[in-house]
């Protein structure tokens, strides 16, 4: 007979993955003692250390503790699985869905499908994930999100990509730069510029070849691996940028004006979609998302990020 529960295991893998129970009690929402009580019944239970106590420094996992924590992963999404069995069976939608996003316009975009989503379905327990390209592969190899909405950048054969949104690039100049005022620039136009980079797995590959087909190299002054320190840097003067995700905003987050400018050119678009594992069970809520984030590009609802709806 077992004699440790499920909430316990879920209470486990949460602090393995905070790595401290303060950290794991405020994403799930659950007290800091109920917690401590739960990783020392499994301890107690399993006779091993899950855990090494730092005080300064949290919580780290011992090396049974690694091990327990993957195989508590697997429990959990096992037991999820009568929730979707249940949902097949009777028609509803709900149960727990964990969806990642490119950490590039997750701020965009994630936030507003999701609370049209969760309005239309409240038995969902939905999480979010903001993660790099690489990142959202590993995630949904190891099944630790159900969906990804991303970019179609260096896409794996073993994942499945359903694209909804085409994303032309365009560049992002200071209102004082010699090219600002231009209807479009082209890649030649800005190569003898400063650029600010921005530096994230495959994204900078992206921007780069449009370089690399010209035979030339960008002026690269910055580089920084966030949307918001880019547009920062840009607005500030030290060099344009590349993007193909328009911000909301004409002000960059310190309050500098930014200015976008078409590319001329042709050059490859991004298009945005949805990533999966391939043959593998989808529930309800993982269909249900699918279908609401269709219907909201074709509604024209992620138009002001500049995209061309593909569905």
């Amino acid at each position: 007979m077992l004699r440790y529960t499920l909430r316990q295991i879920e209470y486990f893998v949460a602090v393995g993955e905070a790595g401290s129970i303060a950290r794991a009690a405020e994403r799930i929402n659950v007290s800091s003692p109920s917690i401590s009580a739960a990783i020392t019944q499994l301890e107690a239970e399993f006779g091993l250390p899950l855990f090494v106590r730092q005080h300064a420094q949290g919580l780290s996992l011992t090396q049974a503790g690694r091990e327990m924590l993957a195989q508590a992963r697997v429990v959990l999404r096992e037991a999820g699985s009568l929730t979707d069995i249940a949902g097949d069976i009777s028609g509803q939608v709900r149960g727990p869905l964990t969806v990642g996003c490119l950490v590039t316009f997750a701020q965009l975009v994630l936030p507003g499908l999701r609370r049209g989503f969760q309005q239309a379905h409240p038995e969902v327990q939905m999480r979010q994930h903001e993660m790099n390209q690489v990142e959202l592969f590993s995630a949904l190899r190891r099944s630790e999100i159900d969906l990804a909405l991303t970019y179609d950048l260096g896409l794996p054969a073993d994942l499945q990509f359903t694209p909804l949104l085409q994303l032309p690039p365009f560049a992002l100049l200071s209102p004082d730069h010699p090219l600002a005022g231009r209807a479009a620039v082209s890649v030649d136009d800005l190569k003898d510029h400063p650029m600010v980079l921005l530096d994230l797995p495959l994204s900078a590959d992206y921007f780069l070849s449009f370089f690399d087909a010209l035979g030339a190299k960008p002026i690269i002054a910055e580089r920084t691996r966030d949307m918001a320190v880019m547009r920062s840097l840009v607005g500030q003067g030290f060099g344009y940028s590349i993007a193909n995700v328009r911000p909301l905003s004409p002000l960059s987050p310190d309050g500098n004006p930014v200015v976008c400018v078409p590319l001329a050119g042709d050059l490859r678009p991004m298009r945005m979609g949805l990533l999966a594992a391939q043959n593998v069970h989808r529930a309800n809520a993982v269909r249900a998302f699918i279908g609401h984030v269709s219907a909201c590009v074709q509604a024209g609802q992620l138009a002001r990020i500049g995209g061309l709806p593909l569905v």
